[in-house]
């Protein structure tokens, strides 16, 4: 049954504009309803076929020091309501940070004459209803810090410190940093979605350097989470932040050369990201991918598995909805090498003739594993599988070919012997193809690292040019 967006008489708008709002934000969720459906009621007193619309609000701290003095303080507090409008099979779209209610109908009013002197596009529309979202369950993921400038600013100063602390040889600093931001937002359409939620995403950072003159070495590190009483303390992440800096000095060229690669975890999540983005949907229907049609076919070796579950409590890529208000759910992407799944919006879904996966914005909570990794698979036992080769903990570069696969970057990292570290390498480029990279996958590490929306242990890959002095 077709949800009917509710008309609210003048009374019930005066009631929500009264609520207060959830903390740190100025605006109430009710107040946000009113908003997208004067939007909504606009574009169709217009002759809009279809509409959609989306009001937000974000906020949030910033304080960052340098070398034990404050550098910087800012806070942010931005709003927008977004109006998409199609006429037939025309779409528009504009927005605005002015809520009054003139601006709203001269924002609705510019998509409206943007989608009518839009060209025609078959494949344009709102969601089907049988993909709408129609329940939504609740994830966890707002937890407001209430933190003030100067906590910020000493947590920071703390993370720092523990940095120089670590060893002489940290000799100075790019600075750490604490940010607390959250943001909320309300979305509807006239296919029946209606629906929003608040998400928050708080951080604490250092990056020091070693060394002095032409041996000087930088590293950084960090600990993200939607609720602060999860994150890493100040002292843990400014100390491996120094290791990390420490483990790079006196680093040395290395000849060119094929050999095994270890990616150390948080670059692994890159090589999945390049998988993602090889099988969306505006790659696939533009044909700019090298992994063009690859719907059941082998992209990985068989003990590889890709596991998609938008609805982790507090997991950083959860959505109970997508961009669209389509359902999200627990899917494998991947199964035993075979790809089972591809990421697509309605509009690319219906560019291929298929059917929405409910990944408008983008994928939700991946995690990469292998049926080959044993709970001992830690660092050192990915170093013993690797033997000799190279081990690379940073990237440079944007040295990727999608459509063709082509892969080379700038790196740095360790050269290891007979699974121990040697010596640690800078000023290298490393060089295959994607398609070969994925496929060439030995194993998997136990030390799985959480990027954002994805989760992967470090990568063994079985052969890659290595470009040295």
């Amino acid at each position: 049954m077709t949800q009917k967006t509710p008309s609210r008489s003048p009374r019930s708008v005066s009631r929500t504009k009264t609520r207060q709002p959830e903390a740190g934000f100025s605006y109430h969720r009710d107040f946000f309803e009113d908003l997208v459906d004067t939007a909504l009621g606009h574009a169709k007193k217009l002759g809009a076929t279809d509409a959609a619309a989306e009001a937000s609000e974000g906020c949030g701290l910033s304080v960052s020091v340098r070398k034990g003095e404050l550098e910087s303080v800012e806070r942010n507090r931005d709003k927008s309501l977004g109006i998409t409008v199609y006429v037939g099979k025309k779409r528009g779209n504009a927005s605005t940070s002015d809520f009054s209610k003139a601006a709203i109908q001269q924002t609705v009013s510019a998509a409206y004459d943007i989608a009518r002197f839009t060209a025609e596009d078959e494949t344009s529309g709102l969601p089907d209803e049988q993909d709408i979202a129609r329940e939504h369950p609740a994830l966890d993921l707002f937890h407001p810090w209430v933190i003030t400038s100067e906590e910020a600013a000493h947590l920071s100063l703390q993370c720092e410190a523990a940095a120089f602390a670590t060893s002489r040889l940290i000799t100075n600093s790019e600075g750490a940093g604490v940010s607390a931001q959250q943001s909320h937002f309300f979305s509807a359409h006239t296919k029946g979605f209606r629906g929003g939620y608040a998400s928050s995403r708080h951080s604490i950072s250092v990056a020091p350097i070693a060394g002095k003159g032409k041996h000087m070495q930088r590293d950084a590190w960090y600990s993200s989470m939607r609720d602060a009483g999860q994150l890493a303390s100040p002292e843990a992440v400014g100390r491996y932040a120094a290791e990390r800096a420490l483990a790079r000095l006196k680093g040395r060229k290395i000849p060119t050369i094929e050999c095994p690669v270890l990616f150390e975890s948080p670059l692994s999540a890159g090589l999945l990201g390049g998988f993602v983005q090889a099988v969306s949907g505006g790659a696939l229907y533009r044909k700019s991918t090298f992994l063009a049609n690859s719907l059941g076919k082998m992209a990985f070796p068989k003990h590889i598995d890709i596991h998609e579950d938008p609805h982790q409590l507090k997991g950083k890529g959860s959505a109970p909805f997508d961009d669209e208000g389509v359902m999200t759910s627990a899917r494998q992407v991947v199964d035993g090498g075979r790809v089972e799944g591809y990421f697509l919006s309605t509009y690319s879904a219906r560019k291929l003739g298929m059917r929405t996966t409910g990944n408008a914005g983008g994928s939700h909570n991946l995690t990469l594993t292998s049926r080959k990794t044993k709970a001992g698979d830690d660092l050192d036992a990915m170093l013993r599988k690797l033997g000799t080769g190279l081990f690379v903990t940073e990237l440079m570069g944007q040295g990727v070919n999608y459509v063709t696969g082509d892969y080379s970057r700038g790196a740095s990292g360790f050269w290891v012997e007979n699974g121990e570290i040697a010596f640690p390498v800078e000023e290298i480029t490393i060089a295959g193809n994607l398609k070969d990279m994925l496929m060439g996958i030995q194993a998997v590490g136990a030390d799985v690292y959480n990027y954002g929306a994805k989760s992967v242990g470090s990568i063994l890959v079985n052969r890659m040019k290595v470009a040295g002095s």
